[in-house]
């Protein structure tokens, strides 16, 4: 039942993404086979005659850094992963069928980074500095009959010009939307829902017509709400009447009974399907996904969505898909996103860029809270050549293009205008934040507007706190960096501004406790690395029963790339790596945001050598009691304290706070002398036994053992399955310290396009067919090609017994319309 219910979640997002039955009204078709691409630059490459057959041929998206090696002394540093980029150019040739004569044809760009140039037939369409902003050129007054060519150069040499891993190249899908000359814009629905109740809803449409040919009258907009079992549940007709090469703005109201409400729990969706008829003649079809829900913050009460209070937990993300670069393929998104949501997070914040569109689409699927952000610079740099080069000339466009992308998903409840962004020391910032913010709410009033503050700026006096106040809601980046006081967190603030709404915009992640050395000291063990740990509990503990926090957002989620020091590639400051492991603080936060009985041991057991070595046995847990066992002797039963519920009430600034740093921890530590054999931890709730947790002395290496997300994937060259891969002893046990040399070997209908250990100071390229294992374990994704058959992968290392795994690749019932389909 699982393995179907992805197939079906996959299946249905791809399909979201364009509309599942074109009609001759209206084309979205995927661009993304066949391109040519040349490392370097030619600037002959943009011409219709220049010759490209030496150049290789691919499919898109494509990150070119990624293929590259590891170098200390690449330009892009630690910010890029040290990972090469340069210039690269790219075109692909395209013959339109004499079906779409007199129709309007544009090309869409999801993301490519950076420093784009497009030309179509030689003819100079424009440049987009911005890497992560979604854009679109109008194809029309040059296209010819038969042969055409794109051509796009992509910049990116210009270094450092990012703080974390950004790729290189057209990294995220294209698009050919084809249209009559009355058609409605891109991104032209604008979808609200100003009234929701049980009972009822208002959904507030407004809708963008433009019109290239001639007049236009006595035309009708039918705007039709469509439920998630395709049942019509309400309409509205509206005239239209255009001059000729003129566009306008309708808007309707439409009533829906008895709604199904868009929630983390309960992310019902609805779709508006848009058509223009002119008599019987549909001039255009277009659909809009939305949910129906309600949004409201509080100075007291935090965040209510539908009018019940729910705190955001929350992580950070970076775009990267780890070995896979910028060019994630949505499966591994969809299996991050599973292993989030199981650890109890219904929160995320896009640090710190748009993300791709059907990344958000799976937000809104799976009932995520959204911090959409644009920015990580304003006119102030981090880098040298980041984005505040262009900001000045392009952020209100940039602005404005997401915010018409993003604001119809409900997943976004809240949008972020920048980063730790320097200018907030400034007079200069402080007239920044009130030009953005007046684009904001004028382009999207219905969602709030923050920053994610840092504590350096928190020191600038009344410049900053000019800045604040202009926020709609208070973003703190390390909260507990910002006072003397540092266990009071947000206390001194809402007592000196009790009318600012706040939110934890980035804070410190629960660490790996189980990375300790062997050889440490008890004492240095809990100073040098629980203690972190601990500070992080007393954070999440604070925001737990302060109402007034609306929630934090952990740095970070998954472990990413760049941000790193040599020989590190990434950052490990995830709470899953980049292989989809969870790591110990994952259960931490499993713990205290979930329900189900959650009981977790760390470190492993596996100790040789150390035997008698006074160990830290930890345990996170939401049950009552833990006793744990060693080798079947009890070393006693722990209880566990959770944080109280509910408002903490009036706030006296000086008084002592309700959470001690040094107190009530919320994990369970026993001191135990090693020895090899079996940790057993057994939960209990209310006296009644409900989870046990063993952790096993593992011997030498015996074999290897392969799982799999799924069986089967799309044979649509671009789904992808994750292979993972387990070096275990004799009784199948993985062996933690286990570092054996790895070979995959992939056959049939797909390759190989990334291997990686989650190991980030392991410097071996990511488009190798062999790795080290780390920490006994590794990890392969394999993409389907276009032919229905099987993908089989063997794993082997020497002195193990090798493992294979094969994999089905069908046709898919529903598939994306790629150009190549209209033919």
């Amino acid at each position: 039942m699982k393995k179907i219910f992805i197939i079906s979640l996959f299946a249905a997002l791809i399909c979201n993404a364009v509309y599942a039955k074109n009609s001759p009204a209206r084309y979205h078709l995927l661009m993304d086979r066949n391109w040519k691409f040349f490392l370097g630059d030619d600037k002959a490459a943009s011409g219709i005659g220049f010759n490209d057959n030496s150049w290789r041929l691919l499919d898109l998206p494509h990150d070119w850094s990624i293929e590259g090696e590891f170098k200390k002394d690449e330009p892009t540093g630690g910010g890029g992963g040290y990972l090469p980029t340069g210039i690269g150019w790219y075109r692909k040739q395209f013959s339109l069928p004499s079906s779409i004569k007199g129709k309007q044809v544009s090309i869409q760009f999801d993301g490519v980074y950076m420093n784009s140039e497009v030309w179509i037939n030689g003819h100079y369409l424009g440049k987009r500095p911005n890497g992560y902003i979604s854009f679109v050129y109008d194809l029309t007054p040059f296209l010819v009959k038969g042969k055409n060519i794109i051509a796009v150069k992509v910049d990116n040499s210009a270094q450092p010009n990012s703080r974390w891993y950004s790729g290189s190249g057209i990294y995220r899908h294209v698009w050919l939307n084809i249209t009559n000359p009355v058609h409605i814009a891109q991104w032209g629905t604008y979808i609200t829902t100003p009234e929701v109740s049980a009972a009822s809803a208002t959904v507030s449409v407004k809708t963008k017509i433009e019109n290239s040919g001639g007049d236009i009258n006595n035309a009708t907009l039918t705007s039709t709400v469509v439920d998630e079992n395709g049942k019509e549940v309400a309409t509205g007709d509206i005239p239209v009447s255009l001059a000729a090469k003129a566009s306008g703005e309708l808007a309707q109201q439409i009533t829906v009974t008895s709604p199904a409400l868009w929630s983390v729990d309960e992310p019902h969706l609805y779709t508006l399907h848009s058509v223009i008829r002119s008599g019987k003649k549909i001039l255009d079809e277009y659909q809009s996904t939305f949910g129906i829900r309600s949004l409201e913050y509080s100075s007291v009460d935090g965040f209510k969505l539908n009018g019940k209070r729910i705190k955001m937990n929350g992580v950070c993300l970076h775009h990267d898909g780890g070995c896979v670069g910028a060019a994630v393929p949505l499966k591994i998104w969809v299996e991050r996103l599973k292993l989030l949501k199981a650890m109890g997070c219904n929160a995320i914040r896009t640090s710190h860029n748009p993300v791709a569109p059907e990344v958000l689409d799976l937000y809104d699927k799976m009932g995520f809270l959204v911090m959409d952000e644009a920015f990580d610079v304003w006119e102030s740099k981090k880098v040298v050549n980041d984005y505040h080069l262009y900001f000045d000339e392009w952020w209100q466009r940039d602005v404005t293009d997401q915010l018409h992308r993003d604001r119809n998903h409900p997943s976004v409840v809240l949008w972020s205008a920048g980063n730790e962004i320097p200018d907030q020391t400034n007079d200069k910032g402080v007239e920044l934040m009130k030009s953005l913010l007046a684009v904001y709410h004028a382009e999207d009033p219905t969602r709030p507007v923050t920053t994610a503050n840092d504590d350096i700026a928190a020191d600038n006096g009344s410049t900053k706190l000019e800045f604040m106040n202009a926020e709609d809601i208070v973003g703190y980046n390390y909260v507990d960096r910002w006072h003397e006081r540092r266990e009071l967190f947000y206390g001194i603030d809402h007592y000196d501004h009790p009318n600012w709404k706040m939110i934890g915009t980035e804070d410190d992640a629960v660490r790996n406790a189980a990375e300790y050395s062997l050889g440490m000291d008890i004492n240095k063990v809990r100073a040098n690395y629980l203690g972190g740990m601990i500070r992080a509990e007393q954070l999440w503990k604070f925001v737990a029963v302060h109402d007034y926090v609306i929630g934090d957002f952990m740095w970070t989620g998954i472990d990413y790339l760049g941000e790193a020091r040599w020989p590190g590639k990434g950052s490990s400051s995830g709470e899953i790596d980049m292989t989809n492991r969870p790591k110990d603080g994952y259960y931490f936060y499993q713990s205290q945001w979930t329900t189900k009985p959650v009981l977790h041991l760390l470190p492993s057991w596996n100790w040789p050598g150390r035997e008698g070595l006074i160990i830290p046995v930890l345990a996170y847990t939401n049950c009552d009691t833990v006793e744990l066992f060693v080798n079947g002797k009890s070393y006693g039963v722990k209880v566990q304290e959770f944080p109280r519920q509910g408002n903490s009430g009036g706030w006296n600034k000086y008084a002592k706070p309700y959470v001690n740093i040094t107190t009530a921890d919320l994990h369970l530590s026993w001191d135990v002398a090693y020895q090899p054999g079996t940790l057993k931890a057994v939960g209990r709730k209310n006296g009644k036994e409900v989870i046990i947790e063993e952790i096993h002395t593992a011997g030498k290496p015996a074999a290897l053992r392969l799982t799999t997300d799924n069986s089967r994937v799309s044979a649509d060259g671009n789904d992808v399955a994750l292979v993972y891969v387990d070096v275990v002893d004799d009784q199948g046990n993985v062996v933690p310290d286990a570092t054996n040399q790895l070979n995959f070997d992939v056959k049939g209908n797909g390759k190989l396009i990334g291997v990686d250990n989650g190991n980030q100071r392991d410097d071996a390229s990511f488009k190798l067919n062999t790795r080290k294992a780390f920490n006994g374990h590794a990890y392969a994704v394999m993409q389907a090609d276009r032919k229905p058959g099987h993908i089989t992968l063997t794993v082997s290392a020497d002195g193990l017994k090798s493992a294979s795994v094969s994999i089905a690749t069908q046709t898919s019932e529903q598939t994306t319309m790629a150009f190549e389909d209209i033919r």
